[in-house]
């Protein structure tokens, strides 16, 4: 069984904090040049955790990724008549 994750980004005033994260969710990504984090957290938990977030003194913004909303099956995909030759090519 697995559990539902959501994806978050949090923008810092300062990289000190962002070892604080660990708390809330799986660290995935530090940028030091840009100085945000992105974690992932379980979904039941998302807003909960977004509303605490905005709360605390070092987060200047708080973005939710849109990946688990955004369909990802397409119907009447075909594929590329000149990729699927180029692919029995190597063959």
């Amino acid at each position: 069984m697995l559990t539902q994750r959501q994806g978050i980004v949090v923008w810092l005033h300062s990289l000190k904090q962002a070892k604080l994260l660990r708390r809330y969710g799986n660290v995935i990504y530090i940028s030091k040049k840009l100085k945000y984090v992105v974690f992932y957290c379980d979904a039941e938990e998302s807003g909960i955790l977004v509303e605490k977030l905005n709360k605390q003194s070092y987060v200047k913004k708080v973005d939710v990724s849109h990946k688990p909303s955004i369909k990802t099956h397409y119907e009447n995909s075909r594929p590329d008549k000149a990729k699927e030759y180029d692919y029995k090519m190597g063959l």
